[in-house]
């Protein structure tokens, strides 16, 4: 389906009755990243799935994807579905996205995981990074794109997973470059939404990759119990939805079943 937003197209999927949840892919990926999650959450909720900017079918919105302009993006697909409360899971960068939202309105939120995300900022280490590949990205898109993604993994899950890797690879190697760039960009820029996780009243879930070389596992933990958040910690890497496919949705429907 496509909803017409500020000159633009934005792309989602609607599957199920009941409650509504709604999935937000990471960066370089798009809402098939959920295609293996979708029909098991939707045996029992209304689950929305949902290509932020600059991804998959949805069209660039200007030279920066701020999070909080990808997150009243989210919000204008979920008022012309009429919805008034929701539980929000969003895969790392989507996960921040998540966070843009609930701030924003606190109120709609029943329940937040975060996966293979955080709350936190970037340090000024990751900040170097991101605009350090945006340059690159400017000249050797491909390469660019084909070693942070691949990083994502675990090295083992480089071997078990490889098909699976490498369909989601060429998903991400159609991301558009302004998309690549606005959204890194984006991500460079956000704020600390630490508070927003804290004290949210909402059930909470993280989930936690113990070798995620994006995300500090001690720091993870720690994050998850100052928020009084549940965790559901793997054995694997960032790229939870294809390493630990299983105990993912496992862990996934359960948490939506408490909220």
């Amino acid at each position: 389906m496509i909803l017409e937003y500020k000159g633009i197209p934005i792309f989602y999927e609607d599957h199920g009755k009941g409650s509504a949840v709604v999935l937000l892919h990471g960066f370089l990926e798009n809402s098939t990243m959920w295609k293996e999650i979708v029909p098991e959450l939707s045996k029992t909720h209304r689950v929305i799935t949902i290509d932020l900017l600059g991804h998959g079918k949805t069209e660039c919105l200007g030279y920066i994807h701020s999070m909080e302009t990808m997150a009243e993006a989210v919000y204008a697909v979920l008022r012309s579905l009429n919805l008034r409360r929701i539980i929000l899971i969003g895969h790392s960068m989507g996960g921040y996205v998540a966070l843009a939202l609930t701030e924003k309105h606190p109120e709609m939120i029943k329940g937040l995981c975060l996966m293979n995300s955080t709350s936190l900022a970037d340090d000024e280490e990751r900040k170097k990074l991101r605009a350090r590949a945006n340059k690159m990205a400017q000249n050797n898109f491909n390469n660019i794109v084909r070693m942070s993604f691949t990083n994502l993994f675990g090295e083992g899950s480089k071997i078990r997973h490889k098909v699976e890797m490498e369909n989601a690879l060429k998903e991400a190697l159609n991301t558009p470059v302004q998309g690549y760039i606005a959204c890194q960009e984006g991500m460079r820029i956000r704020k600390n939404r630490r508070k927003i996780l804290k004290d949210g009243a909402f059930k909470k879930l993280i989930v936690i990759g113990k070798k995620d070389p994006v995300l500090n596992f001690e720091q993870s933990l720690k994050e998850a119990e100052e928020a009084h958040s549940e965790t559901a910690v793997f054995n694997d890497g960032h790229m939870s939805h294809i390493e630990n496919k299983d105990e993912l949705i496992f862990a996934l429907t359960q948490f939506v079943r408490k909220c």
